[in-house]
């Protein structure tokens, strides 16, 4: 079984400046810089014929490069727990046809449908027992972020290895936007 998502890789120059909002928070645990992205569709834990049913269906997508504009932060909570803190990545057509076209081709692949709202953004940091009020402040203080804006050229399937010290994400395939 293989746990796989499709992404917007960040740049280096995105991802440096997003580097400034992570810290300052206790219970976090910050995301290394090549682990940033914006994610298009999570697949989860699927087989490898599954795996390779979508990515034949991810080869079909097609495209045009655009600009990402990434800005503002946020929080995820569930039942009150705040458990990830994000950067949001501005909603433009380009990026939710390209969000759609990946979607439907987990579909077309048999996956299951998403049951979560789409929400573009890059997970900075998961956190374990953050205070709430102490996210809130964090929230108010880095808000106004706006790294520098950055082409998306290509989208990726990724894989993702869990282990203690959190998930490392590994490049699987690169798919072009014209």
């Amino acid at each position: 079984m293989l746990r796989l998502f499709v992404a917007l890789p960040i740049p280096y120059a995105a991802a440096e400046a997003l580097r400034a909002a992570q810290g300052g928070l206790i219970g976090a645990r910050w995301a290394p810089l090549d682990n940033l992205h914006v994610t298009l569709r999570f697949a989860g834990e699927i087989s490898e014929d599954r795996a390779d049913d979508f990515d034949a269906a991810l080869c079909a997508v097609r495209g045009s490069s655009f600009d990402v504009q990434l800005a503002g932060v946020g929080a995820f909570d569930d039942a009150g727990v705040v458990r990830a803190v994000w950067a949001g990545a501005e909603t433009s057509e380009p990026l939710a046809r390209l969000q759609r076209a990946c979607d439907s081709a987990a579909r077309r692949a048999g996956l299951k449908p998403e049951r979560r709202t789409w929400n573009p953004h890059v997970t900075l940091a998961y956190l374990k027992g953050a205070d709430a009020a102490q996210v809130g402040v964090w929230v108010r203080d880095h808000n106004l972020i706006r790294p520098p804006a950055f082409r998306a050229r290509s989208f990726g399937l990724y894989s993702s290895l869990r282990s203690g010290g959190g998930s490392t994400y590994r490049l699987e395939r690169l798919y072009p936007l014209a």
